[in-house]
């Protein structure tokens, strides 16, 4: 793989701002914010930074060729003429996944096999065995961008999903993303100072990303990558750059990070994933009902939540007396307090009966439009 290369990082729809701005603090260069992520360039030491340090990022692909192709042999020439040797290991396993719109080439599994074919015919030219395809978790992630018949071959540096952390072993049923969990709490614009509570903490995303976030403590440092196993991977620069990012890390001190949940089954679900992060001793996951929730005067803390809202969790019924009752409990006991919860069901939150948001965001959480509404009470 050359020095220099052109890299595009994705992230969930209405992340754009905030990956971009965190890319900015990394001071990556020649960033270029797109539909669905941020492109930019650089080599080794930036994919390494860009695949441990983001925290709202999806994956880290690297553009390896791009050309015109209107039928199949097109296709498979210019993917032979790649040197697939340079990401293909002892053992590897391949996986394409193809995109396409308003081209000739418009069947995506057709695509997906053609590009397969002409990987695989070009490892057992060379070596005399042909990679495996393995769907679920291969060594090597293809993916075939086609758009008006010019096709952008990129490979996928990060593996698994940026928002797995390793963390979460237990999760709710209705998860949020720690990648979007990420994005909304910047977008709260807490300070990383000021109390952050979660009175509908479920498994306790919010409460281990915003704990993250005021340790300095890189998302990545505790889960591998794609690019770990690919020939040439320089392993001992790699774990040098850990080591920094570890010495990076900082206490959280008296900072308080609060989490309350109705349900005492996913009150331990919570302290178990907070315990996997290493935050036992400093994260707080209490048993109790939103509806009593009371923290101390004064405080001028950070509220954010992810309330059910009927759509896969609870009945829409019960949970307006649930909304009621937090709102109410805002209402006397949040004065100063910032509030940001994410609705997804605008019946429900007006049950709050809170003031107008000072400011809200379309945000979509899995196939779920929602939007993020903040309040200064």
């Amino acid at each position: 793989m050359s020095d220099l290369q052109n890299l595009f990082v994705t992230c969930a729809p209405g992340v754009e701002p905030f990956l971009d701005a965190e890319m900015e603090g990394m001071r990556l260069r020649k960033r270029e914010r797109q539909v669905g992520g941020v492109s930019f360039e650089g080599g080794w030491a930036e994919i390494w930074r860009a695949n441990l340090g983001l925290r709202t990022a999806i994956r880290v692909l690297s553009r390896v060729s791009r050309f015109i192709a209107r039928d199949s042999d097109e296709l498979y020439r210019h993917v032979m003429s790649v040197d697939w040797s340079q990401y293909l290991g002892p053992e590897a396993t391949i996986a394409v996944r193809a995109h396409s719109r308003d081209s000739a080439l418009d069947h995506t599994l057709f695509v997906e096999q053609r590009v397969k074919d002409a990987i695989c015919d070009q490892e057992r030219a060379k070596t005399g065995e042909r990679p495996s395809v393995d769907k679920s978790s291969p060594t090597l992630r293809i993916h075939a961008h086609i758009f008006r018949d010019r096709v952008t071959l990129s490979i996928d540096t990060s593996g698994d999903s940026l928002h797995r952390r390793g963390y979460r072993e237990i999760q709710g049923r209705a998860p949020l993303s720690e990648s979007l969990a990420a994005a909304l709490i910047m977008s709260t614009g807490w300070d990383q100072r000021q109390p952050f509570l979660d009175p509908f903490c479920g498994s306790g995303t919010f409460l281990v990303e915003a704990a993250w976030m005021a340790m300095d403590r890189a998302p990545g440092l505790g889960r591998s990558f794609a690019f770990e196993k690919w020939p040439g991977h320089d392993e001992r620069g790699l774990e040098i750059f850990r080591q920094k990012l570890n010495d990076r890390v900082k206490p959280l001190g008296k900072r308080v990070i609060w989490g309350g949940d109705v349900d005492r089954q996913t009150v331990e679900a919570a302290r178990h994933n907070i315990e996997r992060a290493g935050l036992s001793e400093s994260v707080q996951v209490e048993a109790c009902d939103a509806r009593s929730f009371s923290p101390r005067h004064g405080w001028n803390a950070q509220v954010i939540a992810n309330p059910p809202y009927g759509e896969r969790v609870g009945e829409e019924r019960k949970l307006g007396e649930v909304y009621e009752g937090f709102g109410a409990a805002l209402m006397e006991h949040a004065e100063g307090f910032k509030v940001s919860l994410l609705s997804g069901n605008p019946s429900l939150t007006r049950r709050l009966q809170l003031p107008n948001p000072t400011k809200w965001m379309d945000i979509m959480n899995g196939n779920l439009a929602c939007r993020l509404l903040s309040w200064e009470l």
